[in-house]
């Protein structure tokens, strides 16, 4: 899942060796996907109203169904 994120928000990126992707498991096994960009990218990655975030936290979802795992995305 690390991956995917990273992927997307370095295509998406003005500068994409900023882009830092963390993957933490919790103790109740929710996994939390944390994505730290330059903050001249932060508009790009959140996107109009939120769509780019929303589009990517979809995508999260549906790879954690296929896992059978719970997953949370943050932009730090």
């Amino acid at each position: 899942m690390k991956e995917l994120v990273e992927y997307i928000a370095r295509t998406i990126a003005t500068y994409p060796d900023e882009v830092k992707v963390t993957e933490e498991v919790q103790d109740d096994g929710v996994i939390v996907v944390q994505l730290e960009v330059h903050p001249d990218d932060k508009g790009k990655v959140i996107g109009r109203q939120g769509r780019v975030a929303q589009a990517m936290r979809v995508l999260l979802r549906v790879a954690a169904i296929k896992d059978d795992a719970r997953v949370t995305f943050e932009i730090v």
